[in-house]
């Protein structure tokens, strides 16, 4: 089967956050099964793009309204990667070193999105899936479908997974003129509550649509953010599908990026040596518990709530524990967090920015992770947790749900009902009683680490999703 992922991140070429995971790992994983992958990003002004070969395989102009740019599709030659990436190369646009937050995304994203389907629509050979990852993918089966300009593949079947609902690519009809000429009757399927948005265009066109975790499915039905009803209308032809993660990359046996590698059989003095380095490198002691948070400083993330968890916390426990907060986001909550660095020093810190390496070791050096948010799909900082003997403490939502239960049922982590900082603290508590429990402490740990959420099985379950909506097509 050809399969093509599109997307607008994919680790480790460009990465903001667990979107680029996926599509760094679930089309090696595909690929594995004797499947054609490949994968297709804008061309980002990247370390990645500056230090690894590319030749190009495509030149074009695309028509972006009245607007021409020059394009070109250049593909890494080593498929280092595990699968075949290609990166869309567009120099007005998207020659710059960040993924997002430009004020001229709107006319990037369709500009890619445009780009790609003209290249393939000049390729020798179709695909028999097109996968598009969230809103700067979602015009793509609404343009393969209606635009005349694409009747070659109008037939291909597409999927549109869903990572993050709250972002949807909405702008106004002025800009209506951006997509290639199409028949004002099918205008529709590009509207949702007067304006353009393209993440709802897609759940509308697509074949299929996936969620990254069978809760956050049920959850978008009644908390979709100005979406339910579309996804309760298309509700039967929607599937949560639970992400996992690259163990060739998540492994703390093989971890190059941690300092002392260790497996569930060896993991107290590993995971005490990384704990040590850690704690020296933060100037805390390693004595003591260490509660991190590893992540974008959001208040979909309950990032809001650190400043004030911190702060009760240290009212209460200050002699017994430490905390280290990693992220990057809101400029507010960064200068909360950074304002209490002087107050709790020595039992508190916190890494502004993003950075790859110490979130690795931070994972490993870690005895639990806080994952507080009123947000999320999936999640994935609570798989790689279980992964390194980590103890997450998490708030019962979305993913979150599907993958961790509480240590007082049996289950492989602490949980609370609530995003607020009280939840969090009395979770705190709990967590500090448990981690006197030594024997039961470890037991944990190495229960998540022996639990499964590698990709074999996700990988698996996609391309029988693939099969099946591609056979029902030809059926209707």
């Amino acid at each position: 089967m050809e399969i093509f992922h599109i997307g607008a991140e994919c680790y480790p070429v460009a990465k903001v956050g667990g979107l680029a995971d996926v599509i760094g790992a679930l089309p090696k994983y595909q690929s594995s099964f004797k499947n054609q992958v490949r994968v297709v990003i804008p061309s980002y002004e990247t370390t990645f793009r500056k230090e690894n070969n590319f030749e190009c395989v495509h030149w074009g102009k695309l028509k972006l309204g009245t607007f021409n740019f020059p394009f070109t599709v250049q593909k890494e030659t080593s498929n280092k990667l595990g699968f075949e990436l290609y990166l869309i190369e567009i120099p007005e646009l998207f020659d710059r070193p960040n993924v997002y937050n430009y004020k001229d995304d709107i006319e990037r994203f369709v500009s890619f999105q445009i780009a790609t389907l003209d290249w393939i629509i000049g390729r020798n050979s179709m695909p028999d899936i097109i996968h598009c990852h969230d809103h700067h993918t979602g015009l793509i089966p609404f343009m393969k479908k209606f635009c005349p300009k694409y009747e070659k593949i109008k037939d291909i079947t597409t999927l549109i997974t869903i990572h993050n609902s709250l972002y949807q690519g909405i702008f106004t009809f002025n800009k209506l003129y951006y997509l290639p000429e199409f028949d004002l009757v099918h205008i529709k399927e590009l509207e949702w509550e007067n304006y353009i948005n393209s993440l709802a265009s897609g759940i509308k066109c697509a074949d299929a649509i996936t969620t990254v975790s069978p809760s956050y499915l049920n959850e978008i039905n009644y908390t979709g953010s100005g979406l339910e009803t579309l996804y309760q209308r298309v509700r039967d032809k929607s599937k949560g599908i639970l992400n996992g993660i690259d163990l060739t990359i998540w492994n703390p046996e093989k971890d190059f990026m941690i300092n002392t590698n260790y497996s569930n059989s060896d993991f107290y003095e590993g995971k005490q040596r990384n704990k040590e380095e850690l704690c020296l490198h933060f100037g805390m002691n390693p004595a003591k518990p260490l509660f991190s948070f590893i992540g974008r400083l959001y208040n979909e993330k309950g990032a809001d709530l650190l400043s004030k968890v911190v702060q009760s916390a240290m009212a209460t426990l200050k002699e017994e524990i430490n905390i280290l907060i990693l992220g990057y986001g809101d400029t507010e909550i960064e200068n909360q967090l950074t304002q209490l660095l002087p107050v709790y020093k020595g039992n508190y810190s916190v890494y502004i920015g993003y950075n790859e390496e110490l979130a690795h070791k931070t994972y490993a050096g870690s005895d639990f992770i806080m994952i507080p948010s009123r947000v999320e799909p999936c999640g994935l900082n609570q798989m790689y947790a279980l992964r390194y003997g980590t103890i997450p403490i998490v708030r019962r939502t979305g993913g979150l749900r599907d993958t961790i239960s509480d240590f007082e049922d049996n289950g492989n982590g602490i949980c609370h009902e609530q995003p607020s900082a009280e939840d969090v603290c009395d979770a705190i508590d709990r967590a500090v009683n448990l981690y006197k429990d030594k024997d039961r402490t470890n037991a944990l740990r190495i229960k998540g680490m022996n639990t499964d959420h590698s990709w074999e099985n996700v990988s698996q379950e996609y391309l029988e999703l693939y099969n099946l909506i591609i056979a029902k097509k030809y059926e209707s």
